[in-house]
This record gives structure tokens, C-alpha cells and sequence, in this order.
């Protein structure tokens, strides 16, 4: 399927004057002169004129004293209804416009890494806020879950072609956040053509099946590749068990790194396909086995079954997505240490991962270790791991930090 062009609203918005809109007295300027990247809605003033602003139209921000603070991408119909791009009012955002913006996040990635696998362009922290954008080689697929990035996607993806040459650009429509966007979810491809298989992907000696059409957000996880590396080196001649293990995160890679034996278990039949997809283009599908059920259901059974591993790694999804989800998602996090460390050997390590922005380290670290404790074990922590440099951190957007892995020795 072909996403339908757009017409380019560059013009339009260079042609006419551009709207100018202010922050409420009490919102913190500062913090957007200092690099912040949204405006709330309860921090601007949102009169009539405002809440007609088409969602994806550029204005200029203004403090409360009509000082121009910069460039603002506009969403009436959102919580943030303003997201920075520029400190320039008069940036004109068009294809050129995209074009810097990608190269810088390329130039960091070609630093980081030798094969064009990697997460691109991460949101914020690189200029694009809103849009993630991760390379399979010479596919990209483009996540805009904004609605100013929605809006431009046909100057986007060109931007996307002209500067890495890749030959496929894919539209990922998929996610929560487009949904509070008030965006549709209508996936499709921009440029080229979708792929149809999955795409083998090298990573940390292993090799991982990406399905960039049908799988989960735009195939796979890079994010974790750092933790995946860590957690392999402790795992030669050992026992693996990897839980919530998508296409084969951590197990493929302990795998690659000479583990006796790994089980991957998942809720999806299609991601663990994928797994042992994996594992035989390895060469090693006879060292590898699933198990298709509830994680927590599964964890239970294992225990009652007497079995034991060396090594278990537990990376399940966002159990708080939000500051309400807080709560409950803490008790779940502890009952998944709670469940997962009766199955740890002695002097063994589990391994326990969160991608919940709104569970900071130290609420994250303490559910688990009081998991461990009701599980009568007791560990040190051995290391704490977050994602990789292609997601590179925005100091100002807390949430930019989500992803936080534990590893204990019990």
C-alpha cells in the first residue's frame, strides 16, 4: 500500500503570516530558552484562534512578555500542544530543513557503528520531535507520531532518501502516542517498496529476524543492544532463559556468545518464529527452544516444574506508560523479580529491564530488589544498563530516559 501524498504546506506558510502564540505568565520560558522541547496546554494561552490552528501548523512562540522564544510545531487536539523546532521563527522548514537535521543524526550513528543497523533518528534528541526513524540496511522505517511530522512525511522521507540513500522508506502508523496525537493508523510505504520476508539483522555476533510490516513498533528493539551484550558475556557454557524475549533480544545473543542452552518465552507466536528464524540462520536452532504463553503464568509453571537456569533475563513491555499506571506498574515489576529469582542458580544472575518513563531508577530498583527479597533471595547488583547511543538522552525530557536494565547476582 502507498501512503497518498500530501500537498506541501511549506509554501502556504511562507506565503501568508505565520501565527504567533504565548505562554500563560505562570509557564517556565526559561526552560524552553534552556532547550525544553513541549508546551503543555495548560501553559499557553489557548484562546479561539489558537484552538483553530490545524494541528501541524508552524507558529512563533512567545514568552508572556511577547518575547520570541522560537519555532513551534502546533496540536490543539493534544496535551502538548506545541513542540519546539528551531530558536529561529523564521526557520523555513522544508526538505533542506530535514535534510540537516538527518545528516547530523547520521554522521553520529557512522561513528557508533559499522553496518547500517541502528535507530536513526531519535525524536527530540535529535531535532525531530516526535519522529523515530530505525535502519535495516537499506530500508527505513519512519515513525511520525507527531502531526507537524505527519503532515510533511513525502518532504521527510526525500529528506530520508537523499541523505543516506537508502532505496525503501516505510511508514510505521502504529503506537499509542499517534493516538493522542489524534493521528490515524494507517501504515504504508513512501518510497520504494515493502519488503517480503524478514530481514536478517547483525547485532552483537547474533543475527535477529526483523518483521518491519507485522511485527512489533518497527521490528525491533535496538535499544537494548548494549544490555544484549552485556548479559551474552556472562553467559558462555551457561543455561539461559529469556523472558518477554520478542524475536530473541537476549537469548540470540547469549547464543552468539557460546551459552550452553536458551529458552525464549513470549506471548507472540510470530516473534518467537522469528526467534528460532534466528537461531537457525545461526546454526544453532539445536541449543535453542520456546515456549508460547503468559510470562507470568509461565514463570510459575517453570517453578513448578524444578527447573533452573544460570542466567534470566526478564524485559517485558512498559508496565507504566504513564504517572496513573505508576502504581500497578511497580507491583508488576516486582512480581516479575518475585516469580523469575526462585528460577536463578545459585550465584547466578537475573537480569530485570523497564522501558516505563514514567518508573525512574530508584522506584524501578527498589521493586525489584523487593521482589527478590519476597522471593527469598538476596543479590548485589551488579551493573545497571540503559539504551544504546543511537537513543541518545535529551537532558530536558525526562522521558527521553525510559529504558533502565538491572543485573543482580543471587
Amino acid at each position: 500500500m502507498t501512503v497518498p501524498h500530501s500537498p506541501s504546506p511549506a509554501s502556504d506558510e511562507i506565503a501568508k503570516a505565520m501565527p504567533t502564540v504565548r505562554l500563560m505568565p505562570k509557564a517556565n520560558a526559561r526552560a524552553i530558552r534552556f532547550g525544553a522541547p513541549w508546551v503543555y496546554a495548560n501553559e499557553m494561552v489557548v484562546d479561539r484562534r489558537t484552538k483553530n490552528l490545524a494541528p501541524g501548523t508552524l507558529a512563533r512562540l512567545e514568552d508572556s512578555d511577547r518575547q520570541v522564544l522560537g519555532l513551534v510545531a502546533m496540536n490543539p487536539n493534544s496535551k502538548i500542544i506545541g513542540r519546539m523546532l528551531d530558536p529561529d521563527p523564521e526557520t523555513v522548514v522544508d526538505q533542506t530543513w530535514f535534510e540537516a537535521r538527518i545528516a547530523r543524526a547520521l554522521a553520529l550513528r557512522s561513528q557508533l557503528y559499522d553496518a547500517p543497523f541502528y535507530r536513526l533518528v531519535h525524536a527530540e534528541a535529535d531535532g525531530l520531535p516526535g519522529v523515530i526513524i530505525d535502519r535495516f540496511g537499506d530500508t527505513c522505517v519512519v515513525q511520525p507520531n507527531a502531526a507537524w511530522a505527519d503532515l510533511r512525511m513525502e518532504m521527510l522521507s526525500a529528506a530520508l532518501v537523499a541523505v543516506t540513500g537508502v532505496c525503501n522508506v516505510l511508514k510505521n502508523a502504529g503506537g499509542r502516542t499517534r493516538t493522542l496525537e489524534g493521528l490515524d493508523d494507517v501504515s504504508g510505504v513512501t518510497t520504494g517498496a515493502l519488503p517480503d520476508a524478514p530481514l536478517p539483522v547483525p547485532m552483537n555476533g547474533a543475527t535477529y529476524m526483523a518483521d518491519l510490516t507485522g511485527g512489533q513498533k518497527t521490528g525491533l528493539f535496538y535499544d537494548q543492544r548494549p544490555n544484549h551484550a552485556f548479559a551474552a558475556h556472562l553467559t558462555r557454557g551457561l543455561r539461559v532463559l529469556d523472558v518477554f524475549s520478542h524475536v530473541g533480544g537476549f537469548s540470540l545473543a547469549a547464543l552468539a556468545a557460546g551459552a550452553e542452552s536458551a529458552l525464549a518465552v513470549d506471548g507472540s507466536a510470530p516473534a518467537l518464529e522469528l526467534a528460532a528464524q534466528g537461531a537457525a540462520a545461526m546454526g544453532m536452532q539445536d541449543r535453542y527452544s520456546t515456549r508460547h504463553g503468559d510470562a507470568f503464568d509461565t514463570l510459575a509453571a517453570l517453578r513448578s516444574e524444578g527447573a533452573e537456569f544460570d542466567v534470566v533475563i526478564c524485559d517485558p513491555p512498559s508496565f507504566a506508560p504513564s504517572k496513573k499506571a505508576l502504581e500497578a506498574g511497580l507491583r508488576a515489576y516486582e512480581r516479575i523479580a518475585r516469580l523469575a529469582a526462585p528460577l536463578v542458580a545459585e550465584n547466578g544472575v537475573l537480569g530485570l529491564c523497564s522501558c516505563s518513563h514514567a518508573a525512574d531508577l530508584s522506584a524501578f530498583r527498589t521493586a525489584s530488589v523487593r521482589g527478590i527479597g519476597r522471593a527469598g533471595r538476596r543479590g548485589i547488583l551488579l551493573h545497571t544498563g540503559f539504551a544504546g547511543a543511537d537513543h541518545p538522552q535529551l537532558p530536558q525530557l525526562a522521558e527521553s530516559g525510559y529504558l533502565k536494565s538491572l543485573f543482580f547476582r543471587l
